[in-house]
């Protein structure tokens, strides 16, 4: 990874093994309630689809395209707006990154009809990627080289925490309250961080000798591509089960539906703890670290066909799954910083368009399976393929490592 850059050094601690100097603490936490208020406003869509169909009077399966147009504008935002602004101050392009999400949240919230609630859907998932990379560089620039993994983890941490008190929140206030309450509570999350960013983040140069074609140079990177593949595809593994595990919890476990919440809650707490544990992870080992989390991974959406038969054994594989689901992100993010080069702006956003790729291909190929007539556990089985596939992306990864570093030694 790059050294910083003098400015950044200065923030940072004389004092090794601490996670971050004073300033930097604080900081850390402000950018946090931006991935809190994007994970919020991510998932709220998903738990008020009902009330916004009947709101904007279409029916749930048009309804659905709100998500997919969210999950395109991450796929497109990240890489265009990450090359254009690596020439912007860090923290002034986290700031404008903040304020567009404000708007497209605001402008969700007034939406007269359903094709201006399409565009802001889209509008609002342009941000997503590129706040959480710019945040990212942020937060590794203020603290020493070897705690940078646990200021990632700590940024995204936010993301992780909006599953379990965010997005439940946000629902409930759509629910009582008219779905565009939900949105609104957003708005206001954005708010807040806009002004904690202005009064705690320090100032943050761009990377000397940054520009657009510095950063699109990362995509010739095979280190780079190899790493976006293994998110797309040993990530995708993780979302075709959890697509589908309302209907594995009462069909296959036999439970009601208001146990649902619970395997939520419980996956939502699995993501919290798997967050905080992958940076610490990545700033021991890297590349084991990713490695290992996606075999873990794989291994526990293996035990989903046998545990999903019974309500304990479900929730116990659902928290493996979302800690080692979240162990992997973290590493990823970790991993692309580390092989972006010059490039790390785009480095370090294309990881959520890649998380996005790997959303709409686990939900698309778990319902393929199930369509097929082969059950609701079936998904967990396409998720273990996915996973070997990913890891074997990671090994081609390996072997190229080992040979660059031989080329380096001669």
């Amino acid at each position: 990874m790059n050294t910083v850059t003098t400015a950044d050094r200065s923030t940072t601690t004389s004092r090794p093994g601490r996670p971050a100097s004073r300033r930097a603490a604080p900081a850390i936490v402000a950018l946090a309630l931006g991935s809190f208020a994007i994970g919020t406003n991510e998932f709220v869509s998903m738990g008020l689809l009902p009330e916004i169909t009947r709101g904007v009077g279409v029916d749930i399966p048009t309804g659905g395209h709100l998500i997919s147009a969210y999950a395109l504008g991450v796929v497109i935002g990240a890489p265009v707006i990450a090359a254009l602004g690596t020439r912007l101050p860090r923290r002034r392009l986290a700031l404008g990154l903040m304020v567009a999400f404000l708007l497209g949240n605001a402008l969700t919230a007034l939406a007269p009809n359903y094709g201006t609630l399409l565009l802001a859907r889209l509008v609002v998932g342009l941000p997503h990627g590129a706040y959480f990379g710019v945040a990212s560089l942020i937060a590794a620039s203020l603290v020493p080289p070897a705690v940078r993994g646990r200021a990632v983890s700590s940024v995204m941490l936010g993301l992780a925490v909006a599953n379990v008190a965010g997005v439940p929140a946000a629902t409930w206030l759509g629910q009582h309250l008219g779905w565009r309450a939900g949105y609104w509570s957003v708005v206001v999350i954005a708010a807040l961080t806009v002004l904690s960013v202005l009064l705690l983040v320090p100032p943050t140069p761009a990377s000397s000798g940054a520009g657009v074609r510095t950063e699109l140079a990362a995509l010739r990177r095979p280190q780079v591509l190899l790493t976006l593949l293994v998110g797309v595809v040993g990530f995708g593994g993780m979302f075709a089960m959890y697509s589908y595990i309302a209907p594995t919890v009462t069909e296959v476990a036999g439970a009601g539906s208001g146990f649902v919440p619970v395997v939520l809650l419980v996956f939502g707490l699995g993501g919290v703890g798997g967050t905080a544990l992958g940076g610490r992870l990545a700033d021991r080992a890297l590349f084991p670290s990713l490695a290992g989390a996606g075999a873990a991974m794989g291994a526990a959406l293996a035990l989903m066909l046998v545990a999903a038969h019974s309500a304990a054994s479900l929730v116990l594989a659902v928290f493996a799954v979302a800690t080692a689901g979240s162990v992997l992100v973290v590493c990823l993010q970790m991993r692309l910083m580390e092989v972006a080069g010059d490039a790390q702006m785009l480095g370090a956003a294309l990881n959520h368009s890649s998380l996005n790729l790997a959303n709409a291909l686990g939900a698309w190929l778990g319902g393929l399976v199930i369509a097929a007539g082969e059950g609701y556990t079936a998904p967990s089985l396409v998720g273990a393929g996915l996973s070997v596939l990913g890891l074997a992306a990671l090994g081609v990864s390996a072997t190229l490592r080992r040979r660059e570093r031989r080329t380096a030694a001669a």
